[in-house]
């Protein structure tokens, strides 16, 4: 078996939360682009679903000031751990956190002002729910910006992937990754409809992107990101008899193309939505 398939995170361990602050390079240019958007005022109370380790949440909190009040949900409590001390050593008195999913969020009607998630919605078990959610806590005219991946992403790998499955006559397995890709990276007009159909009007939908680079398969499988992150999922399409093969074709086909790109360069294109409560 490859070695790389056989590397998973161990993310109850505070040893290893303590090692992966590193994350927000992925999601640093979603949250740049959500941080210019973010309407400040005096006496806000915020809530930013799926805060993670603490990006965009502690940031905010540092540039809103004291009158505000920030509130991070996440279901990963020893990330929530990891936050914690970040407030505390930072000494950050406008913070809590609290483990709940954002499926069903413990919070009063009408509560927040603002409300942000920075790739965070789009990884929920129930979208449909989550938003429902966000529009019971929306205090009236509350912002809600939220951002996440796009269908495209790795668009260069997935197109690989895929051929071969199809290639192999592993239909079941072809459909398993097409429907993985779409509960992960809803297309945009799904969620500008479930906004409005939960009282949020949205203002503004802009679409952007970036690129990761490798110097071949073996760095990208390899990465630390990637590895923990995304191949326990695609792994997860593939019977385990078949890893083998079907990685080590991955791995020709991404070598054959990065040589002739001369690196592995993967896109990542991402939204931007900005909408407010009615």
């Amino acid at each position: 078996m490859k070695q790389y398939l056989q590397a998973r995170p161990d993310i109850e361990n505070s040893d290893f939360i303590s090692c992966i602050d590193e994350l927000p390079l992925w999601s640093a240019p979603f949250g740049l682009s959500l941080l210019e958007k973010v309407e400040m005022r005096k006496n806000m109370n915020v809530l930013d679903i799926g805060c993670g380790l603490g990006f965009p949440l502690i940031e905010l909190a540092q540039r809103m000031g004291n009158s505000c009040r920030l509130t991070g949900i996440d279901p990963w409590e020893k990330a929530l751990e990891r936050v914690r001390l970040k407030v505390k050593h930072l000494k950050i008195t406008n913070v809590s956190v609290v483990d709940a999913k954002a499926e069903k969020m413990p919070f009063e009607e009408g509560h927040f002002n603002l409300i942000v998630s920075n790739n965070g919605l789009n990884n929920v078990e129930n979208i449909k729910s989550a938003l429902q959610e966000c529009s019971r806590v929306a205090a009236h005219n509350a912002q809600l910006v939220l951002t996440q991946n796009l269908d495209g992403t790795m668009i260069e790998f997935y197109h690989i992937f895929d051929k071969i499955l199809q290639d192999r006559k592993l239909y079941t397995e072809t459909a398993a990754l097409r429907e993985h890709i779409y509960q992960k990276r809803r297309p945009v007009h799904e969620i500008y409809e479930l906004l409005e159909k939960n009282n949020f009007h949205v203002n503004e939908v802009q679409e952007q992107s970036f690129c990761l680079r490798f110097l071949d398969a073996e760095s990208f499988f390899n990465h630390s990101m990637i590895n923990y992150w995304f191949l326990p999922s695609w792994a997860k399409l593939i019977k385990p008899e078949k890893h083998d093969e079907i990685f080590g074709a991955l791995e020709k086909e991404l070598d054959m193309l990065a040589a002739e790109q001369g690196g592995l360069s993967l896109s990542v294109p991402f939204v931007l939505i900005n909408s407010h409560k009615l």
